[in-house]
């Protein structure tokens, strides 16, 4: 086992590809980061398999696209396939799991983890709620932030930091790395729950930047006109299709950035401890996010978008028996390119239903993959997404509505071009490549004919407050004196 370097996943929740300083963000200080990027390889044009938490991970473990899931949203993963953990624990590895991994419907799912540091956000007690209550803090009912109406209102953490999930993720993971068998290489993915909404961190870590230098969000001509089902659904579930307060929003950046900052620090303390033993070097690190944040660009708020804000995402790998240091690589890249990585690191051939392509490969220019795709929902919401070098194509079946963008460096997408008879090539090799895509793997779902099936709008109510989000955990009503009743009484959703 000698030759088989260690494997380290260094994953967040909804954090954006611009978000590491060394890539061009002159504001947010990622000096850990950014250490990955000077002795590793970024990959720059890495995007999401969809732009939700669950089919996101679940495409990232099983590595393949949602439409081969079958998970397509926030809903059940496929219980019955071998993950990443498994393949590696079958040839001698120790693998535990830290933090979040949203293994929905089975949250405790090992999955092929020897051993997990279990802790789901509003999923109940667990081993980070357990520490809450050994610390004496067993009073705190919103570990992770106040959700609901507060969804995206910046808010101090209610903890320490010392006691907070960042921290607790990144001191489970050194706590692993120090009591491990050393004998056996290992797998650890170490799950951050942050920067997930709501934006909260503890001091000093909530002080770290100020409004006033954040940037105003990025807001093109006629950028309602990219706007799909999905943006206008998810602004009203997350009371954020009332206007714009700029100043607010400019805080809200602030906060993001900060909870980035932390865990930037945690994964500084896990680089210096692996340096500290002589390991770095023998250890694959892959540090990524499920997906990204739309944080008040085109007046838009979450996920669930193929916008670059949504699902483009940062991916720094460091392993430099495979990866050259301080270099960039642009060619479309996806989550489920992480197991085929991990697996030919180890020394073994991914199976032919795995379909993603080993990021070394891709980086050395030895693969002739030029295209990746993404999925979010289906039938009457399908969202799907075709990314080559040039262009970008999205198809809405809620909006029957084609996007087409152009990938310019350093430009998020501003206008479609669907429609612009200079663009129409683009657009029908686009579509008709997506469309058989699906069709070669026996996906005829959306598809009838050569063309989109076109299915019944969904219908949106007109009350402006339907839809609205309750996620606030415990019973309100468990917390209030006598003779105080909440008039709802939420429960918790996804």
């Amino acid at each position: 086992m000698a030759n088989k370097p260690n494997i380290l996943y260094l994953m967040t929740d909804q954090q954006r590809f611009d978000t590491v300083g060394a890539l061009n963000n002159p504001i947010i200080q990622t000096p850990a980061l950014d250490r990955l990027a000077r002795e590793g390889t970024s990959f720059t044009s890495a995007y999401c398999p969809s732009p939700v938490c669950v089919a996101s991970r679940c495409s990232f473990l099983l590595g393949q696209w949602p439409h081969q899931t079958g998970c397509t949203t926030n809903s059940a993963m496929p219980q019955d396939r071998s993950s990443v953990m498994d393949l590696l624990n079958e040839i001698g590895y120790q693998t535990h799991g830290i933090g979040k991994m949203h293994f929905t419907p089975q949250g405790r799912k090992m999955w092929g983890f020897e051993t997990r540091d279990f802790s789901e956000e509003g999923a109940g007690p667990d081993d980070f709620t357990q520490s809450l209550r050994d610390n004496g803090y067993d009073h705190i009912i919103a570990p992770h932030g106040e959700r609901s109406e507060y969804y995206y209102i910046p808010q101090p953490s209610q903890l320490p930091a010392r006691l907070h999930h960042t921290q607790w993720v990144g001191d489970r993971t050194l706590e692993f790395l120090t009591q491990r068998d050393s004998d056996r290489p290992f797998l650890c993915w170490s799950s951050f729950i942050k920067p997930h909404p709501p934006f909260e961190s503890p001091v000093p870590w909530n002080r770290l930047y100020r409004t006033v230098e954040m940037p105003l969000p990025f807001l093109p001509p006629d950028y309602e006109e990219l706007h799909t089902y999905w943006n206008r659904h998810q602004n009203r579930y997350k009371y954020r299709d009332q206007g714009m307060d700029m100043n607010l929003l400019r805080t809200m950046r602030a906060a993001y950035y900060a909870a980035i900052s932390f865990i930037d620090y945690q994964v500084g303390r896990i680089l210096e401890y692996l340096e500290s033993v002589g390991e770095l070097d023998n250890t694959l690190i892959i540090y990524t996010s499920d997906h990204g944040e739309l944080l008040g660009d085109y007046d838009c708020y979450g996920k669930r978008s193929f916008l670059d804000a949504a699902a483009r995402i940062p991916l720094l790998v460091r392993y430099p028996e495979r990866f050259e240091a301080n270099s960039q690589c642009d060619i479309p890249t996806s989550l489920v390119d992480v197991l085929p990585t991990s697996v030919c690191a180890a020394g073994l051939t991914p199976d032919s239903d795995r379909c993603g392509t080993d990021l070394a490969d891709i980086a050395y220019g030895n693969s002739d993959r030029d295209a990746i795709i993404g999925q979010l929902a289906h039938e009457d919401r399908g969202l799907y997404m075709l990314l080559t070098d040039a262009y970008k194509y999205i198809y809405s079946a809620a909006d029957q509505k084609e996007f087409l963008f152009r990938r310019l460096a350093g430009r998020l997408d501003e206008r479609n071009l669907a429609g612009n008879p200079a663009y129409g090539r683009p657009l029908r090799e686009h579509r008709d490549r997506l469309i058989n895509w699906f069709r070669d793997d026996g996906y005829e779902q959306p598809i009838e004919e050569n063309k989109w099936k076109k299915f019944p709008k969904p219908i949106e109510s007109e009350n402006p407050d339907a839809g609205q989000l309750f996620q606030d955990g415990r019973s309100s009503s468990d917390q209030l004196p006598p003779g105080y009743e909440p008039h709802i009484d939420p429960i918790r959703g996804h």
